[in-house]
């Protein structure tokens, strides 16, 4: 195997399982320590921050010798659960794939990042290379909310896996919560009772409703339409009861130009006349970057490809990006992210790492 594949081997078989996903999880302080060690061998200067307790977010810097522009590289330590999975804790290969979990999303793509820095270290550029190994992406994004409160750069790479296509566009998301109330009794009393999982019932049938309207018009060339569904729904206490409340979890796909005041609106279009409450604990915004930023006509120079692409997932791209750093998605080739299986392709992945240096030579030159 390869320097890059044994590197991404070494990093899929440390459990960084996200404790917010999973209660008592391990999290991602050791490969963050494999991380730091593996980058301040190879040269770079290597700071660790803690983005939470236990939580470790390590920044790694190929110092240029001035004058230049600066180019980070981003990249997620956690993983999502493995319960799914028959050795959740082994990395093999098979061909030229290597499977694991964390494989594709996304320590394959760091180990590609870890590597093009300490070839790019040795260049002598003007610019600095950064590489920013963060936590809790799969959650919160806390590791690059408190990366952008310490550094920033002129532009960014982030290498989750977009099957070697540039992307320069992907979705956001408003998760929301809709309660209705009723009245509890025993069942044998219609007169009494009020049952709030029957008032749920219109609100179903207009998230139904506006998820058709939502696909039928095409509002982003790269992205299409959002959309919008249900996702979990609970109310009740017994057979023989009149529940008082229903409680109706759903998601809210954006694409550039939604807002989240255009999404509180359609929302609470739908619970007119009800007795419901709504409320949006969790968003995030869509991202996109202009086609002719010199980050993205770089990229697709290097990757030898002449069109650029939108993802329906989100990714930190979009808190990038909305500090003012040119930012585009860009990463290898595999399958099964959050899945029981899951690999990447080994060959796609030395590919990137190359693009990822080539990039850098250029951006940061």
């Amino acid at each position: 195997m390869s320097e890059l594949g044994e590197l991404a081997r070494s990093l899929v078989e440390i459990d960084s399982v996200n404790p917010g996903l999973v209660p008592g999880a391990r999290g991602e302080v050791d490969v963050a320590r494999f991380v730091a060690e593996w980058l301040e061998r190879a040269g770079l200067d290597v700071t660790v921050e803690e983005a939470a307790p236990g939580r470790p977010n390590v920044i790694a810097v190929a110092r240029g010798t001035g004058s230049g522009r600066t180019l980070l590289l981003n990249a997620h330590t956690d993983t999502v659960g493995t319960n799914a999975m028959e050795s959740p804790g082994e990395a093999r290969l098979e061909g030229t794939r290597l499977y694991g979990r964390g494989a594709y999303d996304m320590k394959g793509p760091l180990a590609a990042a870890m590597l093009a820095a300490s070839e790019v270290r040795a260049l002598g550029l003007r610019g600095d290379l950064i590489v920013a190994a963060v936590v809790d992406e799969e959650v919160g994004s806390i590791g690059t909310e408190t990366l952008l409160e310490h550094w920033t750069a002129d532009g960014a790479i982030v290498a989750e896996p977009t099957e070697q296509q540039v992307c320069v566009a992907h979705k956001g998301f408003v998760a929301f919560e809709v309660e209705t109330r009723g009245r509890a009794a025993h069942g044998s009393r219609p007169d009494l009772g009020i049952d709030a999982i029957a008032a749920m019932g219109p609100v179903l049938v207009g998230i139904d409703e506006l998820a058709r309207r939502l696909a039928a018009h095409k509002s982003h060339a790269l992205l299409g339409s959002g959309s919008i569904h249900a996702s979990l729904i609970e109310g009740g206490q017994e057979y023989s009861s009149y529940p008082a409340r229903c409680l109706l979890n759903g998601e809210r796909r954006t694409v550039p130009g939604e807002t989240l005041e255009n999404v509180e609106r359609e929302l609470r279009g739908l619970l007119r006349g009800l007795d419901a409450e709504l409320r949006l604990p969790f968003s995030r915004t869509p991202f996109e970057v202009a086609e002719d930023d010199p980050l993205v006509q770089t990229l697709l120079r290097h990757a030898g490809v002449d069109t650029v692409t939108g993802v329906g997932f989100w990714a930190d791209s979009a808190l990038l990006a909305e500090a003012g750093i040119a930012t585009v998605v860009f990463g290898p080739r595999g399958e099964g992210a959050h899945a029981a299986t899951e690999w990447v392709d080994l060959g796609s992945l030395e590919h990137c790492a190359r693009i990822y240096a080539a990039v850098a030579g250029d951006y940061c030159a």
